[in-house]
């Protein structure tokens, strides 16, 4: 495998720092909110994660586009790439937000419509790895796998505005203006965004990482073909 890229070397780098620099922010300089007290800090990270999460699987259904036309499997490589960290980020925002409806809504789930969509679509994704595991030809697997996760790219939307078409009782962060949207002081705002922007690095660079492992297996996979033919 090739040396990583110097590129790679300092996101590798300026994510640590500014993973520490969020954490340290949310601690230590936002204000806690007045009802959940401490517990409201895992909101910044909550948010954060979730947003990647479906920037990934947003990626995903873009990528899968493009392997459809091009028909180069290296597009399959990246589409799985984006699907497999998007899982791990969007399963940690459900974790992270079952402890805060515990201290806000006094359960740690309910059938709510953004938890209930948020839950389908972590499980929407969990099949298609399953799925794939089953098909043995590259050109079958990638094929199929671009048309799932373009499909499955439907429930995004749809998880995201959730909130804004059922009756919920999940909070509506931005742009509500009801009795359902959070109300934020600018410091409280900013921290989110601060997150946010620090979680879309670090997608990035897991992301750039898990492409170049993804190469690394094809090319394995490619040897192994070679010898035993």
């Amino acid at each position: 495998m090739s040396p990583q890229p110097r590129a790679l070397k300092t996101l590798n780098i300026l994510s640590v720092i500014l993973v520490l620099g969020a954490f340290l922010q949310v601690i230590l300089f936002t204000p806690y909110e007045e009802i959940m007290g401490p517990v409201q800090k895992i909101f910044y990270f909550h948010v954060a994660v979730a947003w990647v999460g479906m920037l990934g699987f947003i990626a995903s259904a873009v990528v899968a586009v493009i392997y459809l036309v091009t028909k180069d499997l290296k597009w399959d490589v990246i589409c799985l790439a984006a699907v497999e960290i998007s899982l791990v980020f969007f399963f940690e925002a459900i974790v992270l937000g079952s402890i805060w409806a515990r201290r806000a809504w006094g359960t740690w789930w309910t059938w709510d419509p953004r938890l209930t969509t948020a839950a389908i679509l972590e499980m929407i994704y969990l099949a298609y790895l399953l799925l794939r595991q089953g098909l043995e030809d590259p050109e079958r697997r990638a094929r199929f796998g671009a048309v799932y996760t373009l499909l499955g790219g439907l429930s995004v939307p749809l998880t995201f505005i959730s909130i804004r078409i059922f009756r919920t009782i999940h909070p509506i962060l931005i742009g509500g203006g009801g009795t359902d949207t959070m109300n934020m002081s600018n410091s409280m705002l900013l921290t989110m965004f601060i997150s946010i922007g620090v979680f879309t690095l670090v997608f990035i660079t897991l992301f750039w990482h898990r492409i170049r492992l993804g190469f690394l297996r094809e090319e394995v996979e490619h040897t192994k073909l070679s010898v035993t033919e």
